[in-house]
């Protein structure tokens, strides 16, 4: 049985997500929008693009943390991500500079890292709501990763292949946030 309590918090949690989740889509369609135009050309803006991606994430999921006062679960998960992504900034630095295929090694790798922790923290956070969508792309993420992984263990210097795929977490982002705003515009009208 849900108490009074239980709803305006869920209220203040999902609220917290949906403007999570609308700011992420729109950091990631100008940053994928940056990273088509370089082409995939290696350099001091790639490499700038490559570091920021991760640490926007770990801001995001760090705010997400603090904006979610739920006191009775572990928040690992969200954790692990932030850790996860910070190292990733790091290592897609270093590996930038030294080639693209060492760059979707790295992306890859992070892609399957922060894909779980995801898939986790959306399933607990499935009672504020819009967090099917999460589950999908943390699954897909893992997939991906892999994925990428694979192509730059064989070489590959594709590197605007991750600009698409930042563009469907985008997606599964704005498909969130509505499917919260729909949510918090039933709980203030019932």
């Amino acid at each position: 049985m849900t108490t009074a309590v239980d709803s305006t918090a869920s209220s203040a949690t999902g609220t917290a997500l949906r403007r999570l989740y609308f700011t992420r889509f729109g950091f990631t369609l100008v940053w994928a929008a940056l990273l088509f135009a370089t082409g995939g050309s290696m350099g001091p803006f790639l490499t700038t693009l490559l570091i920021i991606y991760p640490l926007f994430d770990a801001a995001a999921v760090f705010w997400q943390l603090r904006s979610n006062k739920d006191s009775e679960r572990t928040k690992i998960s969200e954790w692990v991500n932030i850790v996860v992504s910070i190292l990733v900034a790091i290592a897609l630095g270093w590996a930038s500079t030294v080639s693209a295929s060492a760059a979707l090694v790295v992306w890859g790798l992070w892609a399957i890292g922060a894909g779980i922790p995801q898939l986790v923290t959306a399933v607990r956070n499935r009672r504020a709501g819009g967090q099917v969508p999460q589950m999908l792309s943390g699954g897909i993420s893992v997939f991906a990763g892999s994925a990428f992984l694979f192509q730059g263990l064989q070489g590959s210097g594709a590197i605007t292949g991750v600009a698409g795929y930042a563009l469907l977490g985008a997606v599964f982002f704005l498909i969130s946030a509505i499917h919260l705003t729909s949510i918090l515009r039933k709980r203030v009208t019932s």
